[in-house]
């Protein structure tokens, strides 16, 4: 079977895999390595809050949302 690992390959010619627990079980194996444009940092390009944030801000902002949540709110 097939598994995807997501790894920077360092100038030394080692690949330092992101997920640590791969490495523990990791034997040695034939793999495919594909190059990408940059390294994307962990905590933006590949984050699920990061990629949906303009996706749910467009239903956050909605006017149906503000009423939905009205009774939540403290009386002003």
């Amino acid at each position: 079977m097939l598994q995807t690992y997501e790894a920077v390959l360092q100038p030394n010619g080692k690949l330092q895999f992101l997920d640590l627990t791969v490495t523990s079980t990791l034997t040695p194996r034939r793999v495919l390595v594909t190059f990408t444009e940059e390294f994307a940092a962990a905590d933006t390009a590949l984050c699920g809050a990061a990629l949906s944030e303009s996706a749910l801000a467009q239903d956050w902002t909605r006017e149906e949302e503000d009423a939905a949540w009205a009774h939540l709110q403290s009386a002003k």
